[in-house]
């Protein structure tokens, strides 16, 4: 190992002993499909989730002291998540390593979220799998350490249209956008709204504030993006 990978072990603060690892944990599913035999980050990224959940859950049942169990997962969801993750691996320049497929990288492939997020957990099991748990907890909680100290003050505001946000990121479908009415006199004024994501429209939800409405709206494609985990990781 030699360059451009030296380059990045530097900013992740890890040299590999088995370079082999790190490599592997660059493999997207993409390049497979273009080329016979060979494994893609796919069993790494499911160890690094993993890794990252219970080192974020550890943090975040020390930090948070007697908070209610609901804080904790809202902490965790809030930096263990493909928004988050994603920009964590753009920090570390993690796309210019990828290896994908011709039809992937020129879609844009180095740059996806989805993409870079699972690529840096597949990183995270690399380094699991060659340093051990002591120090891939040190890696870690360095990386998200940002993250993190920007979500403990904001955990009120982690709300649906947040979730919402997240959840279309992992899936490459862009920014919600609202699109919110109110009817009646301003002292009893109902507000209802719709939020579009890529090809989809979900709602309606409503409620006496334009917020409220917009709630219930990115509640219901939530619960739609979430019946389809485990049918398109894309």
């Amino acid at each position: 190992m030699g360059g451009p990978l030296d380059e990045l072990c530097d900013r992740l603060g890890h040299r590999f002993s088995d370079q082999s690892l790190l490599e592997l944990a660059l493999v997207h599913r993409s390049w497979l499909a273009e080329n016979d035999g060979g494994e893609s980050n796919e069993r790494l990224e499911f160890l690094g989730d993993a890794v990252l959940g219970l080192v974020i859950a550890d943090l975040a049942y020390h930090r948070l002291g007697d908070s209610p169990e609901g804080k904790l997962s809202d902490l965790r969801q809030s930096v263990v998540n493909a928004t988050a993750l994603g920009d964590i691996a753009r920090a570390l320049r993690l796309g210019e390593h990828l290896v994908l497929g011709r039809g992937e990288d020129a879609a844009g492939g180095r740059d996806k979220t989805s993409i870079l997020s699972d690529a840096l957990e597949a990183v995270i099991g690399a380094v699991y799998l060659d340093a051990g748990p002591v120090i891939t907890d040190s890696i870690v909680r360095q990386l998200l350490h940002d993250a993190v100290e920007h979500a403990i003050p904001n955990l009120e505001s982690f709300d649906f249209k947040t979730r919402l946000q997240e959840l279309a990121a992992q899936r490459d479908l862009g920014v919600p956008h609202y699109v919110t009415d109110g009817e009646g006199p301003d002292h009893d004024k109902v507000f209802t709204a719709m939020v579009r994501i890529g090809t989809e429209t979900f709602g309606p939800g409503t409620g006496r504030t334009k917020k409220a409405a917009e709630q219930l709206a990115a509640r219901s494609a939530i619960d739609y993006l979430r019946a389809l985990d485990g049918i398109d990781r894309s």
